[in-house]
């Protein structure tokens, strides 16, 4: 009877280890493709069997401030002050959810989506959150801010196919990630919690108001 018991731990503690010594490695090396990044190019090979991602590393010196701080202004405020999950805007967001009947806002920091895109799937589920709440805790522990935000700004999805601040100015501007003015840069921050769908609309009335929004916050963002 009690290997029913010590065998799921093992195999949880397992995991955990396999977690912990990517992230590990990451502190000093580049992540290869991420989870999510393997699974939307799985999706995009089902109708095109020579489909692949666009996305194109580069270090966090040769990425625009501007989109730096539009995504913090955007995603996240108080990512150089909490140590990963964010409590307070949690609340904020089941409250809001709570009063819609519906999700609206999620409240994930950019760690907890970094935590994500970097190991699991997009199902929601309890124990999903659960493990990405473990992980954003070993990302918080092993990295810092800008060794977190570096991963992020090249993995992220900006588009269908499309990930990483480089392979998006290039996708939607023509430039690169280092030229993105502060428009540009505010407008593809506000993609970013549905970027596939912002992708085939880029003329929404709701993409050019937000846009206005982030651009004002901007100036108050804190880089880590």
């Amino acid at each position: 009877m009690k290997w029913i018991f010590i065998i799921p731990v093992l195999l949880l503690l397992f995991v955990q280890l396999y977690y912990f010594l990517h992230i590990c490695w990451w502190v000093e090396h580049d992540p290869g493709m991420s989870s999510f990044m393997r699974e939307q190019q799985s999706v995009l090979q089902e109708k095109n069997p020579n489909a692949n991602i666009q996305q194109m590393w580069v270090p966090y010196t040769r990425i625009s401030n501007n989109l730096k701080r539009a995504i913090i202004a955007s995603e996240d405020a108080n990512f150089s002050e909490h140590e990963g999950v964010d409590w307070e805007a949690l609340q904020k967001a089941y409250e809001k959810n709570n009063k819609k009947h519906k999700v609206v806002s999620g409240g994930s920091t950019i760690t907890q989506q970094l935590a994500k895109n970097l190991f699991l799937s997009g199902s929601r589920s309890y124990l999903r959150k659960g493990q990405e709440l473990a992980i954003t805790y070993m990302l918080e522990t092993m990295m810092d801010k800008e060794r977190i935000f570096e991963i992020y700004l090249n993995v992220v999805e900006f588009g269908t196919g499309v990930f990483g601040a480089e392979a998006a100015a290039r996708h939607y501007y023509g430039v690169s990630a280092a030229n993105l003015g502060a428009a540009q840069a505010a407008k593809l921050a506000v993609m970013l919690p549905n970027p596939r769908f912002f992708d085939k609309h880029r003329d929404s009335g709701y993409l050019a108001r937000r846009t206005g929004v982030i651009l004002r916050r901007m100036g108050s963002a804190e880089l880590p």
